[in-house]
């Protein structure tokens, strides 16, 4: 490792932390000369941050073990659970925080993507440029690509898609985006299926039918804008509910040439966010991860950030997408915007970090350092704008998500941190806003308390079924059996959970001004699927929801089409809210509610995935990816899906529902299973027959068994572990 404690006057200061050399050279030599602060005056700031806020992170996260142990002792004193005495005795121990007062955000400065619009949010792992480059750019979308390659067109009857374009298949997606503009952008006579021509017309979209006749939109204000309108226009762009789609007129091209109006695409604006991830679905798990990942982060908010992309012969250098011009049907300019809006997840509150360290070598809180560097990058085009190609936020802000925050005292600590943070990089206070990921059982049933302690800078709230049901078994590990996996997605606390999550942020008047989200769609392949399932998401009043690829953005954006989330949202704040006895259920398995079949199918389901995600996080250093499960059908798989699977062997491992030979035996038998499945994949190390020597079989058996005793169940620290051991 590579430190420079104290480094000559033209670096750093003297200080009292040893920071790793490369870190500084990069930030040193690349992001503080595009901000105008001084070196010396920031390296300092940067040390006594990490004096002052260290002591008060491990003291929250001694206080989440301490609670965690007065829960286990409690279910353990009481084997027979009472509502009543447990409520009240999670009030006493101060796990329930006081209610306060009605109040109302008061955040300023938001970016109308989060702000006012509805629509879908990509999250991506920061350290795969390419993966990062084309989350930004998904903010625009083809529909016809979109449907051509997913099973929105079943592959069957000659409709299969092939390298070579597939007529029949093109033929059934157009009329799939026709209908679309039907349902959506309806004409006040007649259909987009027959339209022979669109013109404008003193500020009218006008559509010309075979026999002469000619039609407007049912409602005109959606047309907005166009391109070339004077002659025959090459564009024309429509909105509904805050969202624009762009018809693209071209009678030679590839699709145009065989429609009868020359329409060759329709651009859909699909991803309004994305969610640049330093969290669950990367591995850095050292200094070298964490500066290839502040690199490329500093690569997006510059706009310099390039990666090659090699499609047969062909060579295409990928960039972020410029804006887009049209003219306004008044004549006027009208400009949109080419790429999603960036937001940055740093790291919770748990991990340290080799990046910077006492002289002792004892690491410091990866969360601080995340919190300091994103935001000094972010903070380049708020300063310096000319030094950046493009702009991320037009109001001037700073987005970070913090995620795994246990309670309001820990959303609290976070907001002293982006105010000592915004102190030290001289931005005006409430620049950094603050994503809060409403995904621990401890701030589900204090939402109120954790947004009231970040009410000037909070912009969204979300909810996550995974790290939220990891937390879940763990903070109740000691209650009982938890039921199979399958079967906790239907209990009543999954449902006051996601009701209660919109109904407390829309009461704390999030309408207008912030996002309420919803959790990711896991089977990228599986978009049929998807559009059957997730139209749920807004119509329960949240302003967006995760999408695992910018084809699964483009197609959910048509159901922000198809949903007014503004008018849900009108009509959610009116409902019952959740209850908090439903939000503290448990409910378990009754005895002998399983057969040893049952048993063996629900072990053999979760050491797959265990299996199948861990040997890519350990030995090839991969946060995210598509994980074939037991079934062979590919889920896009990251830390929280790793969480729920091994908090919940080690549950039934405490239980006695299963036997630690029978989860080695099937560990064995999986380890095959994913092996097989993965023949082929570059860079794959399998597991057999060497089996104990796999770095990966290790990491997951301790994952099991020793995920009672890991800090609230969480994956990082056995994983970093082993990722660290497997680089070396």
């Amino acid at each position: 490792m590579n430190l420079a404690q104290t480094i000559n006057s033209n670096t750093t200061p003297s200080i009292a932390h040893q920071i790793n050399a490369g870190l500084v050279q990069f930030v040193n030599q690349d992001v503080l000369p595009l901000t105008g602060l001084n070196q010396e005056q920031f390296w300092h700031n940067f040390s006594q941050l990490l004096n002052d806020l260290a002591p008060k992170n491990h003291e929250l996260l001694e206080k989440r073990d301490s609670l965690q142990q007065q829960i286990d002792g409690w279910h353990q004193a009481n084997p027979q659970f009472n509502a009543n005495e447990y409520q009240a005795f999670l009030q006493q121990i101060g796990y329930l925080a006081p209610q306060g007062d009605d109040f109302q955000i008061s955040t300023q400065n938001v970016d109308e993507e989060i702000s006012t619009m509805a629509g879908p949010q990509l999250v991506v792992p920061i350290k795969n440029a390419r993966f990062a480059l084309n989350a930004a750019n998904a903010r625009w979308g083809s529909l016809y690509d979109a449907a051509y390659g997913s099973d929105i067109i079943a592959q069957c009857d000659g409709l299969k898609a092939c390298k070579k374009y597939n007529p029949a298949r093109g033929k059934h997606v157009i009329a799939f985006a026709k209908t679309f503009l039907d349902d959506n952008f309806p004409l006040k006579e007649g259909s987009h299926h027959d339209v022979q021509s669109y013109s404008v017309y003193f500020h009218h979209l006008l559509a010309t039918f075979p026999d002469g006749s000619q039609s407007g939109l049912a409602q005109p204000c959606q047309f907005v804008a166009s391109s070339n309108p004077d002659v025959d226009p090459t564009s024309i762009v429509l909105k509904n509910n805050n969202l624009h789609i762009e018809l693209i007129i071209n009678r030679k091209g590839e699709i145009g040439k065989t429609d009868i109006a020359g329409l060759d695409d329709i651009q859909i604006e699909s991803a309004l966010s994305t969610i640049m991830d330093f969290e669950d679905s990367v591995a850095a798990v050292d200094s070298e991860d964490k500066i290839e990942a502040y690199r490329n982060w500093f690569g997006l908010i510059t706009g310099n950030l390039t990666t090659t992309i090699n499609k047969g012969n062909q060579t295409q250098i990928r960039r972020l997408n410029c804006d887009r011009s049209y003219t306004h049907k008044n004549g006027d300019d009208y400009n949109l915007h080419g790429r999603s809006l960036l937001m940055v997840r740093n790291v919770g509150h748990l991990m340290t970090s080799d990046l910077v360290q006492t002289p002792n070598g004892q690491n410091m809180p990866e969360g601080l350092i995340d919190a300091v560097i994103t935001a000094l990058i972010a903070s380049i085009e708020i300063k310096n704008p000319q030094a950046c190609r493009v702009t991320n936020s037009r109001t001037g802000s700073i987005y970070i998500v913090k995620p795994k925050m246990h309670g309001p005292e820990e959303v609290a600590f976070s907001n002293e941190i982006f105010e000592r943070v915004e102190q030290m990089l001289e931005l005006a206070p409430n620049t950094i806003k603050m994503g809060i990921m409403d995904e621990e059982r401890r701030t589900t049933v204090n939402l109120k308390e954790c947004i009231r302690a970040a009410q000037s800078r909070v912009v969204f709230i979300n909810t996550g079924f995974l790290d939220r049901t990891g937390d879940e078994i763990h903070t109740s590990m000691q209650a009982g059996a938890f039921k199979p996996k399958g079967d906790i997605k239907h209990q009543a606390w999954i449902s006051a959970y996601e009701n209660n999550n919109v109904e407390v942020g829309l009461a704390c008047g999030f309408a207008g001004k912030a996002q309420i989200g919803k959790g990711m769609w896991a089977m990228p392949d599986e978009m049929k699927a998807m559009m059957d399932a997730k139209v749920t998401h807004p119509q329960s009043g949240a302003n967006t929801a995760w999408v695992p690829s910018p084809t699964a953005a483009t197609l959910h954006a048509i159901h922000y089409h198809q949903v007014s989330v503004f008018e849900q949202q009108a009509s959610v704040v009116n409902r019952a809210p959740a209850k908090l006895e439903d939000l503290l259920s448990i409910e378990l398995l009754s005895e002998n509610e399983l057969t040893e079949q049952q048993v063996e199918n629900e072990l053999d389901n979760n050491i797959q995935g265990i299996l199948g995600y861990v040997v890519r996080w350990v030995e090839m250093g991969i946060g995210c990816s598509k994980v074939p499960d037991i079934n062979n059908i590919e889920l896009m798989e990251d830390r929280a899906t790793l969480r729920i699977s091994s908090q919940h062997i080690a549950n039934w491992l405490l239980h006695g529902i299963c036997r630690p030979e029978q989860v080695m035996d099937s560990m064995h038998k999986m380890a095959q299973v994913v092996d097989t499945q993965n023949q082929g994949s570059a860079g794959y190390k399998p597991m057999l027959p060497k089996i104990e020597q796999s770095l990966a079989f290790q990491a997951a058996r301790e994952l099991i068994f020793q995920g009672r005793n890991q800090p609230s169940g969480y994956t990082e620290p056995l994983l970093h572990q082993y990722r660290a051991w497997a680089k070396g």
